[in-house]
């Protein structure tokens, strides 16, 4: 099976863990003579796939009704059996995790790759369609002495926008501390040069540079002096946009700020700093482990000063959830 999966990966899909676990559970029931099927259905996530895993195969092909057939009996074996406990543990909320369940969970937020997100450009590069380049074009006509010349075409180019993770590691939000922590790690890895980290409780702490390391964790233990203590965002958000983000950091960047919103200090002051902060970023996305649950309202005084100052309010609570933030 280790085999098989190795040759599956080379052609070229992906074949995760999860897949690969059901997978093996459904040839559990089918039995080895259906591995073509049990493989095409549990391993292949696209057409691309189909093609790439059908290399693997020689021999003839069967008929269509063969096919039909065959597709029928494995879908339902493969629709019947449970979730896998991979995606289980994807969903589940991380505070509720034991030990092991957690470093399982760091595995996979280690594995998250956050979509590039990109930001419209003043130059604009040559192009075979798009708008007439009326400078470019000008110039190649009085080159020619008058003569007709052809259209030149430009498009704007797109620069990568930055993105700004600020992280709530009071006493309220100490549950998921780890796992904002690893999501930010991860992060910070595939795109160092745009992602800047933060940490806030009683203080605003720059983490960046712990973050780029590949072992976090002793570099973050010398950085953050005040673990699990109080929240004042009004005051670490001002101390943010003094020191950093009014000099370049924020402009037009996407902040996520993760938070349930538990303020120590004055709202009014939050509310002033997120007013602040909103006139300078492209878009600001709060995170609070609390909005997946049920009844959820955004009932704290930070959260309810900053609400009407944010671009969207997402939960914030597992992996998955996490896994969603970054393709916003």
């Amino acid at each position: 099976m280790q085999g098989f999966v190795a040759a599956v990966r080379e052609a070229g899909v992906a074949a995760p863990a999860d897949r690969v676990r059901l997978l093996v559970e459904a040839l559990d029931q089918l039995g080895p003579q259906e591995l073509y099927w049990a493989g095409r259905l549990t391993l292949c996530a696209s057409r691309d796939d189909i093609a790439k895993y059908d290399r693997l195969f020689e021999g003839p092909r069967p008929s269509h009704d063969q096919v039909k057939h065959r597709v029928s009996v494995v879908t339902a074996a493969v629709q019947g059996l449970e979730a896998a406990p991979d995606e289980v543990l994807r969903t589940r909320d991380y505070a509720k995790l034991t030990e092991d369940e957690r470093q399982e969970a760091r595995r996979m937020l280690a594995m998250l790759a956050p979509i590039a997100p990109e930001r419209p450009s003043r130059r604009r590069r040559r192009a075979s369609y798009g708008p007439v380049d009326a400078r470019r074009t000008t110039r190649e006509i009085l080159a020619a002495l008058g003569e007709p010349a052809r259209l030149r075409r430009a498009r704007k180019r797109t620069r990568p926008r930055r993105v700004v993770f600020i992280l709530d590691i009071s006493g309220s939000m100490s549950p998921y501390a780890d796992l904002l922590l690893r999501f930010a790690h991860a992060a910070v890895r595939q795109r160092p040069a745009m992602t800047e980290v933060f940490t806030v409780a009683t203080r605003l702490t720059r983490v960046t540079a712990a973050m780029r390391k590949r072992d976090m964790d002793a570099a973050l233990e010398k950085m953050v002096p005040d673990w699990r203590s109080g929240t004042r965002l009004g005051d670490a958000l001002t101390v943010y946009l003094r020191r950093f983000g009014h000099r370049g950091m924020a402009r037009g960047s996407i902040v996520v700020i993760c938070s349930d919103g538990w303020e120590c200090g004055d709202a009014a002051q939050l509310g002033e700093a997120m007013a602040w902060l909103a006139r300078l970023a492209g878009r600001i996305i709060w995170v609070t482990p609390h909005a997946a649950k049920a009844g959820f309202a955004p009932a704290t005084a930070g959260l309810r000063a900053a609400l009407p100052h944010i671009s969207e309010l997402v939960a914030g609570h597992s992996v998955s959830a996490m896994a969603e933030v970054l393709r916003r």
